[in-house]
């Protein structure tokens, strides 16, 4: 992208996004759409740049914007956050485990360096429980401002762009009429609830789905005969991918870490994370005994990952799991590549090509251009199928 500095005064609230990704983007032309004064923070460069109107409707996603390069106003990241009414914090986290943590604080630190007294920060990565308190302290810390009194402080986790939270939770469970309009679309109203209930309500969303999840994928793991494998496979969930299976990982490992010891809630945390591993071993191992069901010798076989990811998106869940994928499947076969997107050729090679299949979208991609080849291709999905 191309920066023209900016002539802009503020003029009313002005609205500041940390974070260049898919959701805060998302976001930040929400809001731009509705006439909010909005800048959006690239973490790769020094500057905020500025989001209106005619940016949001002609560039829909980040990947647009990049490629498009259009020439955009800036200011200076520690001017935009000084002048900003409301702080939005969606950086894109690319570390896992316990360096997940260590990088999040990082960056919200760096965002809340320039706040000015007034401001409301609103933390849109999901917590476990009692983690708003955490970020509210080390808010405090770096600001020197008082929660409640001299700053505000918000909990709006984002995921899917397309299923926003229906609540916002707030200190205190006070509401902020204008804060609700910016994040409000449709004639649904949000409601403001204390930052707890936020935690509590993401936190039933998050297990309702995985223990679904996990139930579908265990109960497939029995199906072996031909005869059920067929049957489940008009169901509705056989297009279920991996790529679905991951969404909202990081939540859940968020959730697990405010845990400590045995209890239920553990148990159905920790049950569904050994369901996603227990599938992706036994993908591996439906790989593997399709390899050797065929004859395949690995010196004349190509594995091809299919999984077009969308490289911005604030959680790296996907992006690990795909690397990981590839390492794993490298023990067994040297020639394993990843493939992404609608234009790749799959099909030009002198070797045998497996392709694993990891999402719907790669799926319909592929079988538009199937034809008749000796492509092997396993859907990802809870019963492993194999088209031959």
């Amino acid at each position: 992208m191309a920066y023209l500095p900016s002539s802009n005064e503020m003029g009313g609230a002005k609205v500041v996004v940390f974070g260049l990704s898919t959701e805060g983007y998302a976001l930040a032309c929400q809001m731009a759409i509705k006439g909010a004064d909005v800048y959006i923070i690239d973490e790769s460069t020094p500057s905020a740049i500025s989001i209106n109107s005619d940016i949001a409707k002609t560039y829909p996603n980040v990947s647009s914007l990049k490629e498009d390069e259009p020439l955009l106003s800036m200011e200076p990241i520690d001017v935009a956050i000084s002048k900003a009414k409301y702080l939005f914090f969606t950086p894109r986290i690319r570390k896992t485990g316990q360096d997940t943590k260590t990088e999040v604080n990082s960056k919200f630190k760096e965002a809340l360096s320039s706040l000015k007294k007034g401001s409301s920060v609103i933390y849109n990565l999901p917590t476990g429980f009692g983690g708003n308190n955490e970020n509210i302290s080390l808010l405090e810390h770096v600001t020197g401002f008082e929660v409640g009194k001299s700053i505000s402080y918000f909990y709006y986790p984002l995921g899917d762009p397309s299923q926003t939270p229906t609540v916002i939770g707030s200190f205190n469970g006070k509401e902020d009429s204008k804060l609700g309009e910016l994040l409000t679309s449709g004639k649904k109203e949000k409601k403001f609830v204390a930052l707890s209930s936020a935690e509590h309500f993401h936190a039933i969303n998050t297990l309702s789905r995985f223990s679904g999840l996990c139930s579908i994928l265990e109960v497939c793991r029995f199906a072996r005969d031909d005869i059920t494998k067929n049957d489940l496979s008009s169901d509705k969930f056989n297009d279920i991918f991996l790529d679905d299976m991951i969404n909202g990982l990081y939540d859940l490992r968020s959730l697990g870490s405010s845990f400590e010891g045995a209890n239920t809630l553990m148990y159905l945390i920790n049950g569904s994370l050994k369901g996603i591993d227990g599938y992706i071993k036994r993908l591996i191992d439906e790989i593997r005994s399709t390899l050797k069901k065929n004859d395949l010798k690995a010196s004349r076989t190509k594995i091809a990952l299919s999984w077009t990811l969308d490289q911005h998106t604030m959680r790296g869940d996907k992006i690990e799991m795909l690397e990981n994928l590839t390492t794993r499947l490298r023990d067994y076969i040297g020639d394993v590549e990843t493939y992404e997107g609608p234009n790749f050729d799959l099909f030009h090679s002198d070797k045998t090509t497996v392709v694993i299949v990891c999402s719907k979208f790669d799926y319909e991609n592929i079988m538009k251009k199937r034809k008749d080849t000796d492509l092997i291709m396993i859907k990802t999905n809870p019963l492993c199928s194999i088209i031959q």
